[in-house]
């Protein structure tokens, strides 16, 4: 197995994406053994029979409150328990960048916790994406701490729909202010083999990526 393919969460949340584009990317998962596939919420259980007989565990990642997060906690709760019964593994929930903003900070927090303590109770982890292209250096600051409080698996730099996705300096400051227990996920615009390496030496544990079969496959 290459060694990258063990950081990728080989990725389809294209709005035009089809059942035939889902079965090509669990092929594609399943032939270079990546670490998870992330689809859409509507195909996560379609993905779960796709990789049923896989002969290595594939984390099965779907968002909730994606794109923009400002979705109610309500909303994310029966969107992410949905999720976990369909067969996701891995959850990559948008934070209430609206809420955030506003300084609600104890609002933001107490949703991802209460999201964190569903995931658990499953088995399963949680990715919490601060959109990174919206936060100045305070702003990550509190949003990695607000994570950490809340009980995060991963902090998510990206959506990959906001204007600017992941950078590597700020992969760095975030690995900078986040313990060692809570890891890192990379995502928005990494499509070569380059960048991939580039953000897990700056501490990112693993790279949300729509090119993982040409990441790992360039020479």
């Amino acid at each position: 197995m290459n060694s990258l393919s063990s950081h990728i969460d080989h990725t389809l949340l294209s709005p035009t994406a089809s059942e035939t584009d889902v079965r090509k990317l669990c092929e594609e998962a399943w032939i270079h053994q990546f670490k998870a596939v992330c689809v859409a919420p509507t195909y996560v259980s379609y993905t779960r029979d796709m990789l049923e007989f896989c002969p290595v565990r594939i984390e099965i990642a779907t968002v909730i409150g994606f794109p923009l997060g400002y979705s109610t906690t309500d909303s994310k709760l029966r969107e992410a328990e949905n999720a976990l019964h369909d067969g996701a593994t891995e959850l990559d929930v948008v934070m209430n960048v609206s809420q955030f903003k506003s300084m609600a900070y104890l609002s933001v927090r107490e949703e991802l916790r209460q999201l964190t303590t569903l995931a658990r109770d499953r088995s399963a982890l949680l990715k919490v994406i601060i959109e990174t292209a919206y936060l100045d250096l305070f702003e990550l600051h509190t949003a990695c701490e607000i994570c950490v409080e809340a009980g995060a698996d991963f902090v998510k730099t990206s959506t990959g729909f906001a204007p600017q996705g992941a950078e590597v300096a700020t992969v760095r400051q975030m690995r900078s202010l986040l313990p060692p227990s809570v890891r890192i996920k990379a995502s928005g615009g990494i499509r070569n083999r380059e960048q991939a390496l580039a953000f897990i030496e700056a501490g990112a544990d693993r790279i949300g990526t729509s090119a993982g079969v040409s990441i790992v496959t360039e020479a």
